[in-house]
């Protein structure tokens, strides 16, 4: 097979009439050699007769957005483009947002597609989707479904190119959607979606239609079990599995009592033989990365959450205009922000308001579920990591807790376990108990359930994992929800001394 002038291919077949029958764009020219029309529909038809071809953006795309693509987002964008409905299993942290951006784009710029439904989690719909949709393809018009049914509504009709929606939201307006001119579906975190009798799962079947092109993003396909593929490979590629749900089951557990199921031995390949096609690039294969990578995802406060911030604040402006402002009531009345933002405040009294973390905990679930690796989860308040580790216990999620009154036999304990043991899977950890010294390389993603205040804490605690002993590239994840997280992780990131800027900062917050 040969590429003549990025245009055209040129290969020898056993049938040349045969291949210019089915293909219009192609030319018998001697022995036995065709010449075919290098284009999208030109490649499936010869994938669709086992004969395998570049797809064309490999040469016929110029790339846009603020960085050239690593080898390995060109192939995993490559791929999608070769297959309407596939899987992309990259490991986090490889930049496979940004790999389906550039295939879409590619299939508009071509006019195989009109428009592009991103259904994606709440917290990564601006931080991750958003910015990287006005990184990679500021050219196209975008916008972000969400807000009440009307204003979803309004978003869905007004034909933007590319709309981003969360998975619930997808219910509310999925008549819109189903009207909408969708004709690809780009699914990420698409483990929300295992369940074939869910709601949200019954929901997509019927919009998705058989035409449509599909791409079902996640790291870790079957984190939890075999039969968790079951609803992703009928979504993508139904004749994998059988019609029904119990089938599948008995194809990959052994039943050991009326309630309790055992993987089978070949489970695993019997998941990997239904969920395709599929791409997977772990970040160890993704040799052009940096050894570690930060991410930041956005998690709305509450209504509740927000009405204590906006309080807290009017009062820190009343006493901003009738005192002087010092670093240490500074310091005080920010930490009652963040406790705000983190999910429970201390008031004057003594006494804790708490408040709903759901929105930030899924957002924590869901890095946990696509991790290969353990994950260290930082949490900087008390009482939020009670109620951090109930949630996590409550999932089945084994972990520990390191804090301040956690004695240093006991820390030394559980370091040793989860350095060497299969379990805990998750530690949290209040940053200041565990920033230095120790050894957690089990791990390779970090949690910021909400920011430290310190520079040296932060950076330590980030060192556990990016040490000697580290065999796998590491993600830093950042949980934020309100303006003062936003800005004090900046701060940390740029390497700024938050003490020392205190007064500073705390003003630019009020303003």
């Amino acid at each position: 097979m040969e590429i003549l002038q990025d245009k055209a291919i040129m290969l020898r077949v056993r049938n040349p009439k045969q291949l210019t029958t089915i293909i219009p764009n192609s030319k018998e020219i001697s022995d036995n050699r065709v010449v075919v029309k290098w284009g999208i529909d030109e490649v499936h038809a010869l994938k669709n007769l086992n004969i395998d071809a570049p797809s064309p953006i490999t040469k016929q795309y110029s790339w846009p957005g603020q960085y050239t693509p690593f080898d390995h987002q060109k192939e995993t964008a490559s791929f999608f483009t070769l297959h309407k409905k596939s899987f992309c299993f990259n490991e986090q942290g490889t930049g496979k947002t940004a790999s389906a951006i550039w295939a879409a784009d590619y299939l508009l710029s071509i006019g195989k597609i009109k428009r592009v439904l991103v259904i994606c989690p709440l917290s990564i719909m601006d931080s991750a989707w958003r910015n990287d949709l006005f990184s990679f393809a500021m050219h196209r018009t975008v916008d972000v479904a969400h807000g009440n049914k009307e204003k979803r509504k309004k978003i869905i009709n007004s034909g933007a190119e590319f709309v981003v929606i969360n998975y619930d939201g997808v219910e509310v307006v999925k008549e819109e959607i189903a009207a909408g001119g969708f004709d690809l579906f780009i699914i990420d975190e698409a483990t929300h979606y295992k369940n074939a009798q869910s709601k949200r799962w019954k929901t997509l079947s019927k919009i998705v239609k058989d035409d449509d092109w599909m791409w079902m993003m996640t790291g870790t396909p079957a984190a939890q079990s075999p039969v968790d593929a079951y609803g992703l490979a009928k979504l993508v590629n139904p004749l994998s599995v059988p019609r029904f749900f119990g089938a599948w089951r008995d194809m990959v557990m052994h039943k050991l009592t009326q309630f309790t199921y055992k993987p089978k031995e070949t489970a695993k390949d019997t998941v990997f033989r239904a969920l395709q096609p599929a791409v997977r690039f772990t970040k160890e294969e993704c040799l052009d990365l940096p050894d570690i990578i930060y991410t930041k995802r956005f998690v709305e406060m509450t209504a509740q959450q927000k009405k204590y911030y906006e309080t807290l604040k009017k009062q820190m402006l009343m006493q901003v205009a009738g005192e002087s402002v010092t670093s240490a009531n500074a310091a005080i009345n920010m930490n009652k922000l963040l406790q705000i933002s983190a999910g429970a405040v201390y008031t004057d009294e003594g006494d804790s308001v708490e408040f709903d973390i759901k929105s930030r905990y899924q957002a924590l679930k869901e890095t946990i579920d696509e991790s290969s690796q353990k994950v260290l989860v930082f949490v900087p308040f008390r009482h939020t990591i009670d109620m951090v580790t109930a949630r996590l216990r409550k999932d089945g999620i084994t972990s520990e807790v390191i804090r301040g009154d956690v004695p240093a036999s006991k820390r030394t304990e559980i370091f040793d376990a989860f350095q060497s043991k299969p379990d805990p899977k998750v530690l949290v950890i209040q940053p200041q108990s565990a920033a230095h010294g120790v050894t957690l390389t089990a791990a390779n993603t970090i949690v910021w359930w909400g920011p430290t205040s310190s520079l040296e804490t932060y950076l330590q605690a980030n060192a556990r994992i990016h040490r000697a002993g580290q065999v796998h590239k590491c993600t830093v994840i950042q949980l934020a929800g309100s303006p003062a997280e936003k800005r004090i992780y900046r701060m940390l990131d740029d390497r700024i001394n938050i003490h020392s800027a205190m007064i500073d900062l705390y003003k630019e917050i009020l303003d």
